[in-house]
């Protein structure tokens, strides 16, 4: 028989379906609480997807993904933003989700009258986040991801969406999109990357009444920062309620206002750690997280300057070099190889690819890099270099390969 949802209020130890709670997929259609739980669940029909998780009672699941969810009673995993589709595996105790779950119903309205939806699929920690949420508050939660950006629009004005959370490519798509204005929509929570004040302007037209919260966190450290319509454009905003924050300098010392440096984060939101064999980029020390971000701290709040090494984001996505060089490195053709990337307006920024090798099996390299990584994350080109640069250790001239990459288009 199928085992009925918790009822778990904000607050308590695992999730749970709020009494008052609804679910609705993108058809429009009521999804209903009572599922067979397991614990490695397919992110697609995101519906019962997100009741199989809830019909744990507790018990630890994870929605898309690879590998066994090994973590105990009262933890679950979610994932990182990854090139190649293994992404990062990060464990966190449900009660880390569900402490900031009464902060935010104080702070966006959210209550029983309330209706969430949610744009990207649940294998993205901040589609799972807004679901969860919406059902531990008890409000009506719809699942959007399985619709075009024009149909998601017109659900969003037909369905009376009162909150969304969404990324800025989401939100960019939506704006383009022909299709009626939101005029109930009151509140859109903005996470990926930072809000342009030309789709903020798009934003402010075709949802008028909308407040936009912008917050800068991580899979790793949840909310960091929150910032509304009274903070300087430019920044993040100030600390989230509960959260601590130090920028440090290279040597571990506080830095003065201004200065840039490493953010470290101490907080009741943190993970507790990675799953499988994967050792994570994060760093914790003394129960304090950095996740590598360099940021400053003013009087308007925080600036972001970026991620420290050469991670990189791309469409609302934190993508690692790395990894799409060494797929590219196995391809034939390939002898030599690095990923750089180069300033978009659409994605913030795209990829291209230096290349030493056989430039004949040009076709079959970006072919089997878009089918490996997705057209947003695979290399818009492939520039052929015959001279390789290496620095005197060996290592691969970065920044000599820069010289050649030039702008995009």
């Amino acid at each position: 028989m199928p085992m009925a949802a918790a009822t778990t209020a904000p607050g308590g130890d695992c999730f749970g379906w709020h009494p008052a709670a609804r679910l609705v997929d993108g058809a429009g259609l009521p999804v209903a609480p009572d599922a067979r739980f397991a614990p490695e669940i397919a992110d697609r029909p995101s519906g019962p997807a997100l009741a199989m998780a809830l019909a744990g009672q507790g018990r630890a699941f994870r929605i898309g993904g690879q590998g066994s969810v090994t973590a105990g009673r009262g933890m679950f995993e979610t994932l990182t933003g990854g090139s190649l589709g293994n992404a990062r595996r990060v464990v966190r105790s449900q009660r880390s989700w569900l402490a900031s779950f009464a902060i935010n119903a104080d702070l966006f309205g959210l209550s029983a009258a309330s209706r969430t939806a949610v744009l990207g699929r649940l294998s993205h920690s901040l589609a799972l986040y807004g679901a969860l949420e919406g059902l531990c508050i008890g409000a009506e939660v719809h699942l959007l991801d399985d619709l075009r950006p024009d149909r998601q629009r017109a659900a969003l004005a037909a369905r009376a969406i009162t909150h969304l959370y969404a990324t800025p490519a989401q939100l960019r798509l939506l704006a383009e999109a022909a299709g009626p204005p939101c005029p109930v929509l009151t509140h859109v929570i903005i996470g990926g990357s930072k809000l342009g004040s030309e789709l903020r302007l798009a934003l402010a037209k075709m949802a008028p009444q909308a407040r936009i919260h912008e917050f800068y966190g991580a899979a790793e450290t949840s909310f960091i920062t929150l910032s509304g319509p009274q903070d300087a454009p430019h920044t993040v905003g100030h600390p989230y309620p509960g959260v601590t924050l130090r920028i440090l300098s290279p040597d571990g010392r506080d830095c003065p206002m201004g200065e840039p440096g490493a953010v470290w984060v101490q907080s009741p939101y943190l993970f507790a750690g990675y799953a499988g064999e994967d050792p994570g980029s994060a760093v914790i020390r003394d129960a304090w997280v950095s996740v590598g971000e360099v940021a400053s701290q003013t009087p308007e709040g925080l600036v972001l300057h970026g991620r420290a090494g050469r991670m990189v984001t791309v469409a609302d996505r934190n993508v690692f070099p790395e990894e799409i060089e060494a797929l590219l490195a196995s391809f034939p053709g390939v002898s030599a190889v690095a990923v750089l990337p180069v300033a978009d307006a659409a994605r913030g920024a795209v990829l291209v690819a230096m290349v030493q090798g056989d430039e004949r099996h040009a076709g079959a390299i970006m072919a089997a890099a878009r089918t490996a990584l997705g057209p947003l994350i695979a290399p818009r080109r492939l520039i052929w270099v015959a001279d390789w640069p290496r620095l005197p250790s060996g290592k691969t001239d970065l920044a000599a390969l820069r010289k050649g990459a030039g702008p995009w288009p």
